[in-house]
């Protein structure tokens, strides 16, 4: 009986480009999909982008569009780059939609109603500067537990603690490196220590590796804290229902994005949600990265046990990706974008390359390049590929493309093969791709020692039948190793179908034997992997750095303006500068770059016109103390009269920033 399967890979984040650490996990996961539906599976792959958070509203706001804008075009080029590795999900989404809003909202009523919510006050790290509370990862400092400086606000990147910010040493704001105040706010807190006996249930029940287990049981032992679910405005991401400037924290409504997807999925296909997350014979499998485990194994299901919906059969989680033995590098070129590598190499040897490493483990794999060259070029073209290639090609000149029927020597090879079927099946479904690999690479050498003692190249001058006979015997032994191949290599089978002019194959078809055919024409089957396209690749990637980093530090349109006619000493001390206040702050109608700012210079009030609106909305502004120039003329324009100019400097757009004063300066005070 055929299995329904629900299969996620995690939510990239819609704030950056997919790249080849990432493709270890879509890989990995579209890998097993694939084999389950050439096993006759009902098998979807769902994920989606996610787009909720502080680090998308603020690169939005610095690039000056609206977060929806940002959102769609990271989703487009997503599509592109996983397309282009032949990832096929069954429903590519976004956590920006109306069904994951619904979701969200759902599952928060059924935990509130289920006394599984807590409202509490809490100090929390604000930054007057950028006039906002900062989340975890916009905090810098030292950890409290091992010292490590510069690490996150929520966890050590170094001894992997995990606090709150508050705890954090000598605490910086990521973006303007302000040291943040603590301020109070009331926030919405998820019980977790609920679930604790429903969680230990669940991760005793092999839900997760064994290698992780350990890992859970720590929390366990120090107790499971309440979940901070809420965020404060500004914030991009769904207001919390019944709370005012409250919205659900984007950790919060990612995972429902799995949900959301699902849901995305039965529109599109005429399929039932309820099918997915609410029968229990339902196998729901999350792929995920060890560094998400704690949310996934803990957060999430425990946020479906809460709601009534299925929790996840299995966790599947993989380690990190290295390259040449170290973290991935931008300076040396080994930080790959999806895109970068596509403009070089073929896909298909990276799904391979990746297949020979993946086991079922959370150990890292690495990306040795010398490997990957050496690995592609004598197994995947040497032994498989180029057996197709000579038998197909032997055939087609010689025989007019005609297979005939085995003999014993050839049956009994066949048959060896297709006993290998469960084994192989099995290492697929266990996820120990690397030995499926060696397993049919092993098969794939036996075959080449067949062909390579019957020498049909020999034989086709001498006894044609007989090189009928062997062709035969390795055409019937390269459609059997493609079908195993098949979930790694879907291009590459798709050609080998072709080539033998035959219907797409299933798992299944292993068992059968091809005789008295008719093949194709032939095609190139794959290209060998030249090291100076590997070269290229990462000397591209080491380009791309560097002109990120060029476009960091150029100057401004203004900074390269020639400068001015000189002023002398008495013309510069003619500028009045002086402390204003903001008392209201406003856009100007019409205008895209203008605030209307109403300044206290305590004993008049000023109204300016400041080119600020790219960079600041007028609520930041409002209460702040800037410096001015009081004394310069007023000036008519377009929009109003100014009567004063207030000091701002950066390359301009949204990267202008307002000279600010420190607290206990006085509205009017002289500025030196």
């Amino acid at each position: 009986m055929a299995r329904r399967i629900l299969v996620t890979a995690a939510l990239p984040y819609a704030n950056g480009s997919i790249h080849i650490g990432h493709l270890v996990e879509y890989v990995q996961t579209d890998i097993w999909v694939r084999f389950q539906k050439l096993r006759g599976n009902d098998c979807i792959y769902c994920c989606a982008d996610d787009t909720h958070g502080t680090p998308i509203m603020l690169r939005a706001r610095r690039e000056g569009v609206k977060p929806e804008e940002l959102i769609a075009g990271m989703h487009e080029e997503h599509v592109r780059d996983f397309a282009g590795f032949d990832v096929a999900f069954d429903s590519y989404y976004s956590t920006h939609s109306e069904e994951n809003k619904k979701l969200a909202e759902t599952i928060y009523l059924r935990l509130k109603e289920g006394g599984h919510i807590d409202t509490r006050d809490i100090e929390q790290a604000y930054c007057e500067s950028c006039a906002m509370f900062l989340p975890d990862r916009f905090i810098r400092g030292t950890c409290p537990k091992c010292k490590a400086p510069d690490q996150y606000g929520d966890h050590c990147e170094i001894c992997n603690a995990t606090y709150s910010p508050i705890e954090l040493i000598k605490p910086k704001c990521a973006q303007c490196q302000d040291t943040p105040i603590q301020k109070k706010s009331q926030h919405l807190f998820f019980k977790l220590g609920d679930f604790t006996d429903q969680l230990k249930e669940w991760i005793g029940g092999g839900h997760v590796h064994e290698q992780v287990q350990n890992k859970l049981q720590e929390w366990f032992d120090d107790g499971l804290k309440d979940w901070d679910i809420s965020r404060d405005a500004p914030y991009f991401g769904f207001e919390i229902p019944g709370e005012k400037d409250k919205y659900f924290y984007v950790w919060l409504d990612a995972p429902i994005g799995y949900m959301a997807s699902t849901q995305n999925y039965c529109n599109l296909n005429n399929k039932n949600f309820d099918d997915y997350w609410h029968n229990p014979e339902t196998e729901i499998y999350h792929f995920i990265g060890k560094d998400i485990t704690y949310f996934h194994a803990l957060f999430w299901p425990a946020m479906l046990m809460g709601s009534g919906f299925n929790t996840p059969k299995q966790l599947a989680i993989h380690g990190f990706l290295t390259v040449n033995g170290e973290k991935m590098s931008k300076s040396r070129g080994t930080f790959i974008n999806a895109s970068t590598y596509l403009n070089h190499l073929d896909p298909q040897f990276l799904r391979y390359y990746y297949a020979c490493k993946l086991g079922p483990g959370t150990e890292d794999i690495d990306l040795n390049t010398e490997d990957f060259v050496l690995r592609v070029n004598s197994d995947l073209v040497g032994k498989v590929a180029n057996l197709v290639s000579r038998s197909a090609s032997m055939l087609n000149k010689n025989l007019e493309g005609q297979l005939s029927v085995l003999g014993d020597e050839g049956a009994a090879l066949i048959k060896k093969l297709q006993d290998e079927s469960e084994s192989v099946a099995e290492d697929f479904e266990e996820r120990r791709y690397n030995a499926a690999v060696r397993k049919i690479c092993g098969l794939a050498d036996e075959v080449n020692r067949y062909f390579d003692q019957r020498k049909p190249w020999v034989e086709i001058k001498e006894d044609k039948a007989a090189a009928q006979e062997t062709l035969t015997v390795a055409l019937n032994a390269s459609r059997i190793l493609a079908i195993y191949l098949k979930p790694v290599l879907p291009a590459y089978t798709e050609k080998v179908e072709r080539i033998l002019n035959i219907d797409s194959l299933v798992w299944s078809d292993a068992q059968a034997i091809l005789e008295n055919h008719t093949i194709g024409s032939f095609e190139r089957l794959i290209e060998r992997v030249d090291p100076e396209k590997v070269n290229a690749m990462i000397e591209e990637s080491k380009e791309e750095q560097q002109e990120h980093q060029r476009a960091e530090s150029e100057p401004s349109e203004l900074d390269k303006e020639p400068i001015a006619e000189q002023i002398t000493f008495d013309d510069f001390m003619k500028v009045d500068l002086r402390v204003a206040e903001v008392v209201k702050a406003e856009l100007v109608e019409g205008a895209d770059k203008l605030l209307r700012l109403e300044l206290s210079l305590g004993s008049e009030t000023r109204t300016v016109l400041a080119g600020l609106r790219l960079a600041y909305e007028p609520e930041q502004l409002v209460g702040k103390q800037m410096v001015m120039c009081a004394n310069l003329a007023p000036r008519k324009m377009k929009f109003g009269t100014s009567e004063g100019m207030i000091l701002a400097a950066g390359p301009g757009k949204n990267e202008v920033f307002a000279l600010r004063v420190d607290e206990g300066a006085q509205p009017g005070q002289r500025v030196h």
